[in-house]
C-alpha cells in the first residue's frame, strides 16, 4: 500500500465560504482511501496566491520535501488541478510521484469501471487528460491493478506516448461511444414502448444514491460508504403504491471540481438523466457541506440541459435525516417546501417520496380512460389491474364500466390487444 500524503491548496480570496476547509481535506483523503491509499499526513495550505512553478510556492514545498523524506512517502497528492510544469517541478523538489485531483478522480474511475462501456469513457478521459502531458507510460494497459495509471505501478512500460498514438485511440474511442450512444437511444425507444417512466437518482458521490435505489427496487446494487462506490449506471424495476411500474436508474455521483473531460467522456451514460420522467436529487443532509455540494450537482445538470434547462420534473430529497437527527440531540429534521426528508438507511420517509412520485407521474403522464368490458374477458380486465390505476367500477349483469388512469402509450397498447 502505497504511503500517500494529501494537499488541500486554498486561495483565501478565492475560496467559497459556504465550503469548509476541514471537509474539502476529509473529501480529498476519502477519494485517496476509495483505492486502497495509505494517508499517512493530511494538510491545508493557505495560499495568496498561485505561485507558477510550483502552485504552493517556494517554501511550503521545501517543507513538504522535508516531510516526505523524514516519512519515506511514495505519492503526493495536491487536491487542485496542477499545470504539467507545476506537476513536474514538485516531483523533482519531493523526489516522489504528484498526482493532482483530476488524475486522482480518473485513477478511481478506472479501477471501478467494471462495463466496457464504462472503460471506454473512463479511457477517452484519461487520453485526453494525457494528451495535454504526455505522461511517460501507456500504463493503463497494464491490467492487474487496475486504474489508468497515474500512480504508477508493477509491471509499469516505459513506452513513451506521442500525440499521435494518442489521437488515434481517441478518435477510435469516441466511435466506440457513438455506438454506444445510438444503441442508448434504441434501448430508451424500447422502454417508451413498453412502457415504463423512467426515475433517475443523481446528486453527489456518497449522498446514498444506492443505499436508497435499493430500498425503493428491493435491490442489492454495491452501496457503500465511500466516495464513487457506484460507477456503471444499473436499472431496476420498482412498483409505485398505485401498482403503477417504473424504471429506476442509479447513476454516477457528482462531486466539486469534476473534471471536464469526465463530464465529456460520459455524456452517453448521463444521457439518462435527460431523458428521466422524474429525477432524484438525493442529498446528504447530515454533511456540513451539503448546500455546496447540492450547488455542485445542481451546476452539473444545467450543464447537461443548458442553461434554459426546466427542472420543474426534479424531486429533492433529504437523505440521512437519522444521522442529523444524531447529530442535532435527535431533532426531527424539517425540510423546506416541496423536499423529501428520508432516512435511506432505515426506510424513514421513503413511503411518503413513492407517493409523491406516484402522484407527479399521474398528474403529469396519466390520463383517465372510461372501459366498459364483459365479464368473460378477464384477460383484458386483468391487464388494466396491471398496467393501469383502477379509480372505480361499475358492475352490471354481463358487463362492468372501468375508470381508469393509463398513460397514452399504454392505452394504445389496451386498444390494439383487446380492441377497447
Amino acid at each position: 500500500m502505497t504511503k500517500t500524503l494529501v494537499i488541500h491548496p486554498t486561495i483565501t480570496t478565492r475560496e467559497k465560504a459556504e465550503r469548509s476547509l476541514h471537509a474539502s481535506l476529509e473529501e480529498a483523503v476519502g477519494l485517496a482511501h476509495a483505492i486502497a491509499l495509505d494517508v499517512g499526513h493530511a494538510a491545508i495550505v493557505r495560499l495568496q496566491k498561485v505561485t507558477p512553478a510550483t502552485y504552493i510556492g517556494k517554501g511550503k514545498t521545501e517543507e513538504f520535501a522535508a516531510l516526505i523524506a523524514e516519512n519515506d512517502i511514495g505519492l503526493a497528492i495536491v487536491d487542485c488541478a496542477l499545470t504539467p510544469v507545476q506537476q513536474r517541478n514538485l516531483e523533482t523538489a519531493f523526489g516522489c510521484k504528484v498526482i493532482d485531483r483530476t488524475a486522482l478522480i480518473l485513477e478511481i474511475f478506472g479501477a471501478r469501471a467494471r462495463t466496457a462501456e464504462g472503460k471506454l469513457q473512463v479511457e477517452l478521459a484519461s487520453l485526453t487528460y494525457q494528451k495535454s502531458r504526455l505522461v511517460r507510460s501507456w500504463t493503463h494497459l497494464e491490467r492487474q491493478r487496475g486504474g489508468f495509471g497515474f500512480l504508477g505501478g508493477p509491471g509499469e512500460s516505459q513506452i513513451e506516448l506521442d500525440r499521435r498514438m494518442i489521437g488515434d485511440r481517441i478518435i477510435k474511442i469516441k466511435k466506440q461511444l457513438d455506438n454506444v450512444v445510438r444503441t442508448r437511444t434504441l434501448h430508451r425507444a424500447t422502454r417508451r414502448d413498453v412502457p415504463y417512466p423512467l426515475i433517475a437518482l443523481v446528486g453527489y458521490t456518497n449522498a446514498g444514491k444506492s443505499t436508497l435505489f435499493n430500498r425503493l427496487t428491493q435491490s442489492t446494487v454495491v452501496a457503500q460508504d465511500m466516495l464513487f462506490a457506484t460507477l456503471d449506471p444499473t436499472i431496476r424495476e420498482a412498483v409505485l403504491p398505485s401498482g403503477l411500474r417504473v424504471l429506476m436508474s442509479d447513476t454516477v455521483g457528482f462531486i466539486s471540481n469534476l473534471p471536464t473531460e469526465l463530464i465529456a467522456a460520459f455524456r452517453a451514460t448521463l444521457e439518462e438523466v435527460l431523458s428521466a420522467d422524474i429525477l432524484l436529487h438525493v442529498r446528504d443532509i447530515a454533511h456540513e457541506d451539503t448546500k455546496a455540494q447540492s450547488d455542485d450537482v445542481m451546476g452539473v445538470l444545467k450543464s447537461l440541459f443548458g442553461k434554459g434547462a426546466n427542472l420543474e420534473h426534479l424531486i429533492e430529497v433529504h437523505n440521512k435525516i437519522d444521522q442529523w437527527s444524531a447529530d442535532h440531540n435527535h431533532e426531527n429534521y424539517a425540510a423546506p417546501a416541496g423536499a423529501v426528508p428520508i432516512s435511506a438507511i432505515t426506510g424513514e420517509g421513503c413511503a411518503e417520496l413513492l407517493k409523491l412520485i406516484d402522484d407527479k407521474l399521474s398528474a403529469e403522464l396519466l390520463a383517465t380512460y372510461h372501459y366498459t368490458i364483459p365479464h368473460e374477458n378477464g384477460r383484458a380486465i386483468a391487464w388494466l389491474y396491471a398496467n393501469g390505476q383502477v379509480m372505480d367500477h361499475t358492475e352490471e349483469e354481463a358487463t362492468a364500466h372501468y375508470e381508469v388512469r393509463l398513460s397514452a402509450a399504454n392505452a394504445a397498447r389496451f386498444h390494439q390487444q383487446f380492441g377497447y
